[in-house]
């Protein structure tokens, strides 16, 4: 099969059915990202994923990785750090700075978990910017002693966060992020996280895979239960009984 190429300045992109099974979800190829063409992707469940130097590669994967907020899961090393305290949580505070980190490269090479993130290239950075300050595009920040030592970024549909990237820099940080961004969600009416891919880290955080049918159809009904964006809730303490977290 031929891989659709989008056009530059006017992409539409094919259904995500069409999606190839190898590699899993890979979709099309081309098109841009513009602020218009990024949201029209996430609402149909596609998002960019390519490296430097190839052309934007859009995908779709099937199974697809979530987490539903009240079913976040924390291990007892976890339960134990959030208890423990002694770091503080904002949102949207230094977004710049937390998808710069999340560039940085590291040791192993994993999509979305804590690996190799030299796929968020300089024009990745600049689209997800645009998508910040035009209000689609959230981080979560784990400062420390006044440094920030972890968080996280990804775009809102309707009641959907769609989670792009973490980092740490200190033991659990971005756990510990993840953690307060899903209570908040949780108690906002959030009705699930975006994880795209499955992996040991975030199944470690209770992800779980669904059809991409069954994803495009929560999508669906998201943009019809939109959500404010819970900064004033990310921040604010995490308890054992606190949104269900098991």
């Amino acid at each position: 099969m031929e891989l659709p190429l989008l056009d530059p300045l006017d992409p539409h992109f094919p259904p995500p059915s069409a999606a190839l099974n190898y590699p899993d979800g890979l979709l099309a190829a081309g098109g841009n990202l513009s602020e218009e063409t990024l949201i029209k992707a996430y609402q149909r469940g596609i998002f960019p994923w390519y490296q430097e130097g190839q052309p934007i590669l859009w995908w779709s994967p099937d199974p697809r990785a979530v987490i539903f907020p009240n079913q976040l899961h924390l291990s007892k090393s976890l339960r134990k750090a959030l208890r423990k305290g002694g770091y503080q949580i904002s949102s949207d505070q230094a977004f710049d700075q937390v998808i710069t980190a999340c560039a940085e490269p590291r040791a192993g090479h994993s999509h979305n978990a804590e690996g190799n993130h030299t796929w968020i290239s300089q024009d990745m950075i600049a689209a997800y910017q645009r998508l910040f300050q035009r209000g689609h595009a959230h981080s979560v920040e784990y400062w420390l002693d006044g440094k920030l030592m972890g968080g996280l970024y990804g775009i809102v549909v309707g009641n959907i966060f769609c989670g792009e990237s973490m980092f740490s820099r200190a033991s659990n940080a971005s756990k510990i992020a993840f953690a307060h961004l899903a209570s908040a969600l949780h108690e906002a009416g959030f009705q699930l996280i975006d994880c795209q891919i499955e992996n040991n880290h975030l199944s470690s955080l209770g992800a779980v895979t669904i059809s991409r049918d069954k994803f495009c159809d929560y999508l669906k009904k998201a943009e019809l239960n939109k959500r404010d964006w819970p900064a004033h809730l990310i921040s604010s303490n995490i308890s054992d009984d606190e949104g269900n977290l098991e």
